[in-house]
């Protein structure tokens, strides 16, 4: 394979890979609004128990209720059942380690990766998404001197165009969640992966709480979140909904994730630059209960409330 270095020139990445980004945009100002959703606590039996639940919660987004390996009749049922109910199918988790210094680690994450993607595609779903893995040995989502090099660089493109050529989905993409310490860990290298890949079916899974890693954007998240949009929004296929606070009796800045409405993430920016999107589903993860997730969603839709946005 051909190396691309990590500086590549941005360019023009809608030319460069043939998405028109108008086409992925909601252009109506009509009537904005945005699909929440979150995992169940309440096992269900069929895909209309499954979609009742949903709508109990008020939720118009959903996780993958099924695994690789299930079977089409019941992929096609669930499928079937969110059309009927109005649920986007947000996203498959492949949560694995792609870049695991163990080779058969690698290899199974790769395996895991092409299976989610191909149930995505099966079912419906926005996209399949992991995270581009890391080198440290111990923690596989943890830092690691080499995440960020060159190398590891390519190495995330030559993954990425493996599992997507695979598959070669119709219908669904395959995406990264950003982290802080591994690629991609802001919009702008997410910018260039994308010109890197060169895949159609190459998306944008975005998390902007997973790209604040200074005092200077945790206190300006909102015009952060606001170049994450202008950068990456004709690309992005699914969001994730959590909160962030930077501990104050410390001199060393240490920033950890809270439930949504106790941190400092500016969520008025957020569901703004969301709502612009055309049915792209802010998902709620890592809480504890249902209760927490009720929380959770009653205050990102009393922001969403105060700023006319439906959620």
């Amino acid at each position: 394979m051909k190396r691309r270095s990590f500086f590549t020139t941005l360019g023009t990445v809608a030319t460069v890979i043939g998405i028109t980004p108008d086409a992925l945009m909601a252009r109506d100002p009509g009537r904005l609004s945005v699909r929440l959703g979150g995992p169940l606590f309440e096992p269900f039996d069929s895909p209309d128990q499954w979609a009742q639940q949903l709508k109990r919660l008020g939720y118009r987004a959903a996780y993958c209720p099924v695994d690789p390996g299930t079977d089409e009749k019941i992929i096609n049922a669930y499928e079937q059942a969110a059309s009927d109910h109005d649920i986007v199918i947000a996203e498959v988790g492949a949560w694995s380690n792609l870049l695991s210094p163990d080779r058969q680690e690698a290899d199974e994450a790769l395996n895991k990766c092409i299976a989610g993607l191909e149930l995505a595609d099966r079912i419906g779903a926005n996209c399949c998404v992991n995270i581009s893995g890391s080198r440290n040995p111990q923690y596989w989502a943890g830092p690691h001197p080499d995440n960020l090099s060159p190398d590891m660089f390519d190495l995330v493109v030559e993954n990425s165009r493996k599992i997507i050529d695979a598959v070669k989905p119709r219908r669904t993409h395959f995406a990264l969640e950003a982290m802080p310490w591994s690629f991609p860990d802001s919009a702008e290298t997410y910018l260039q992966l994308i010109q890197a890949v060169e895949r159609d079916r190459f998306g944008v899974h975005l998390d902007p709480v997973n790209m604040i890693t200074s005092v200077r954007a945790y206190f300006g998240n909102g015009d952060l979140i606001r170049e994450m949009f202008a950068l990456l929004g004709p690309w992005i296929r699914s969001c994730h909904a959590k909160d962030i606070t930077l501990r104050q009796d410390n001199y060393i800045p240490q920033l950890d994730e809270l439930r949504p409405g106790m941190g400092n993430l500016d969520y008025v920016v957020y569901l703004q630059e969301l709502a612009k999107l055309k049915d792209i589903p802010l998902m709620m993860e890592h809480l504890n209960s249902a209760e927490e997730y009720d929380q959770a969603a009653s205050y990102i839709r009393s922001v969403g409330g105060s700023i006319q946005i439906e959620i």
